[in-house]
């Protein structure tokens, strides 16, 4: 199971369109504050559309009280920062959960816990000059590796609601 989590995530369009990558590909999202977000906010539901009705998702308020219920599981903190790139890591098996983390659209992730995580860290290769992807755009990109790896497992690889005779 893929649990995507944000780190004191700062736009509701982004979070909303995480939440609809979530619901699509079957993962669970957490999100971990602090967050001036407020999740009834009309952007994120217009981002998020019907599908965030069948989101399951997680607020915990800090990094403590996250780390004190997923401490213990692989987790993977994706940064600019690191020298091994997400393509290259072994995410493991459909049947482990694994949790991929992201930082903030202004800050990403607080440089002590990449400092005490390195091996665990991964980068989304770019040009010298680029700073970072659009956060939705960067969860897509790392979730749908995790999903490769694993064969995408529960999730359809043909069309289903129109058919395979559609076009």
């Amino acid at each position: 199971m893929l649990s995507i989590v944000l780190y004191a995530p700062e736009m509701p369009a982004n979070v909303g369109n995480i939440m609809r990558t979530a619901v699509a590909i079957g993962a669970k999202l957490i999100i971990v504050g602090p967050t001036p977000l407020k999740f009834d906010d009309k952007n994120i539901k217009r981002a998020g559309l019907d599908y965030i009705e069948n989101l399951e998702m997680t607020f915990y308020p800090n990094l403590d009280d996250f780390y004190a219920r997923h401490g213990h599981k692989k987790i993977v903190y994706v940064t600019r920062y690191s020298s091994h790139n997400y393509s290259d890591f072994d995410y493991g098996r459909f049947d482990q959960e694994i949790l991929i983390m992201f930082g903030n659209e202004s800050h990403g992730l607080p440089a002590d816990l990449l400092t005490k995580e390195k091996a665990n860290t991964v980068r989304i290769p770019m040009v010298v000059n680029a700073r970072s992807l659009n956060l939705s755009n960067a969860v897509a990109i790392v979730s749908y590796e995790v999903l490769k790896q694993q064969g995408f497992y529960n999730l359809a690889t043909s069309e289903v609601i129109k058919g395979d005779d559609f076009i």
